[in-house]
């Protein structure tokens, strides 16, 4: 909150007077978070208690049941868990606010999201628990037994047995870790130890997960959907997670396979890879699925380096089309199409699926290669293999395309915030440089032309950075094999 009716959601300012709780004057996604009440439990929090205060009941006031987006079931169960939250932080509720949870939460129960399933109905779940806990008498117990069944069963399905949530999105993956960091703290307080303990039986693989997905900056990478600002940062979730007595382990040198959600990280010296060799997601639930098999992020002396495109939008419309195509993140393009068929704002056709994937060390250098079948409904079947081999100063990336006849292709490299391009020589090597550390790297190629092209960079919702991109492409007869050489020295 930036006033008594005034709100920055989503890098975007608005207030009740001018925008109300609905209407068409922001987006849907703004009103989704204006109606979370976030604020409740956010930095700073006890200095605008007031401010809360007045919120809530105006809120009631201004929502009466059914009434409006703020309705919904996705953002009645934020907000019921929020309103929960405070009220525990020792903050009084009025009697018209305690009513208004508690129809909030009868509501939520006749509405649950068995139709989006995901991190929608985990929501929907947790909100119960916590209702359920919070009011007292056979209808409380009923939400909480039902909240219960539902993480019971929903639990093994969208945690992975490596830690990660089943979506495959880091942003969502932060956003269930703390979901379950919530139930263990709420079911603990309750003294419901049997409950804390089974919502606690995942969460250190979940942390060992978000760790490996995370760059040194100490954010995540982006694939599929995300951004930074939606979830708690990597510092806040473990700080709570050591405060619940969850012990840390940080991601150690070398290569780490996430096997089940098919992900991995290498760490070499200054560099750090994070590779993109996994399905997009559920095959029941691709709405946050981008397409980017195998695409990767790289670091270098803590600062990304070459980034995918992160997420800015929601929705529908072009740019959110341009977001979630492959040609936005860092991998190899055929006959500019996606190699999944993204479309509308939450949709997924045509599924590329990895195989061949591996991952070793092989003297000083480490080795991941996978392949996918996204091309193969174009004629000629092409199938996209990559292979990345890092060593201490630099990162060959391979893309083969096996297939026949002539096609277009095009492997994108986008660069990350401050890396500025230094010179473009007549061969097609290129010169960069980290323009806040002054880190040198060149960037080479065979088997293709090299261009450097404006891009853009998306790392928080409503926000764009003007970066760089690497083309490398090439009108070749298949099969044909694009040779890439990123090399780098401290100076």
């Amino acid at each position: 909150m930036t006033s008594p009716i005034g709100f920055r959601l989503l890098n975007s300012e608005g207030d009740l007077l001018r925008h109300g709780w609905g209407g068409e004057t922001k987006p849907r996604l703004w009103r989704y978070n204006q109606h979370y009440f976030d604020d409740l439990n956010a930095y700073a929090a006890e200095d605008r208690r007031q401010w809360h205060s007045d919120l809530l009941g105006q809120w009631v006031t201004d929502n009466p049941p059914a009434s409006g987006v703020g309705w919904e079931s996705y953002p009645t169960s934020l907000r019921i868990v929020n309103w929960v939250k405070w009220a525990l932080a020792n903050n009084a509720l009025s009697d018209e606010v305690i009513h208004s949870l508690a129809v909030q939460s009868r509501w939520l129960r006749k509405r649950l999201e068995w139709h989006l399933l995901g991190n929608h109905l985990f929501a929907n779940a947790k909100a119960l628990v916590f209702a359920g806990l919070f009011f007292s008498g056979e209808e409380a117990d009923a939400w909480l037994r039902t909240g219960v069944e539902i993480l019971h069963e929903q639990l093994p399905e969208q945690v992975l047995d490596d830690g990660a949530q089943f979506e495959l999105s880091p942003m969502y993956h932060a956003l269930a870790l703390e979901d379950l960091l919530d139930l263990v703290n709420v079911t603990r307080a309750y003294g419901r130890d049997n409950l804390a303990r089974e919502f606690a039986s995942r969460i250190s693989a979940m942390l060992k997960w978000l760790l490996g997905m995370s760059h040194p900056d100490g954010d995540v990478a982006f694939f599929n959907d995300a951004a930074i600002g939606i979830a708690p940062g990597n510092a806040e979730l473990l700080r709570y997670a050591q405060d619940l007595g969850f012990n840390l382990e940080p991601p150690a040198d070398g290569i780490t396979y996430h096997v089940q959600s098919g992900y991995l990280r290498m760490a070499l010296g200054p560099a750090v890879v994070v590779a993109d060799l996994a399905r997009i997601g559920p095959d029941y639930l691709p709405g946050h699925a981008h397409a980017d098999t195998l695409s990767f992020e790289l670091s270098l002396y803590g600062k990304r380096f070459v980034v995918n495109s992160g997420t800015s939008v929601y929705g529908t419309g072009p740019e959110r089309q341009r977001q979630r195509g492959t040609a936005a993140h860092s991998t190899l393009v055929v006959d500019d199409e996606d190699s999944s068929e993204v479309w509308s704002g939450f949709r997924v056709g045509r599924r590329a699926k990895p195989f061949d994937v591996a991952a070793y060390e092989d003297g000083t250098n480490l080795i991941a290669h996978g392949a996918h079948d996204g091309y193969t409904h174009l004629p000629g079947s092409p199938v996209h293999r990559r292979r990345w081999r890092l060593s201490e100063d630099r990162l060959f990336v391979e893309d083969t395309v096996e297939g026949f006849g002539a096609h277009q292709l095009e492997a994108y490299f986008h660069l990350g915030p401050g890396i500025c391009t230094v010179a473009e020589t007549a061969n097609g090597i290129v010169e960069l440089r980290d323009i806040n550390s002054g880190h040198q790297a060149t960037f080479s190629a065979e088997g293709g032309t090299v261009e450097v092209m404006p891009s853009s960079w998306h790392p928080e919702f409503g926000l764009s950075v003007a970066t760089k991109v690497i083309r490398v492409s090439a009108e070749v007869s298949l099969p044909h094999t694009l040779r890439c050489e990123l090399a780098w020295s401290a100076q």
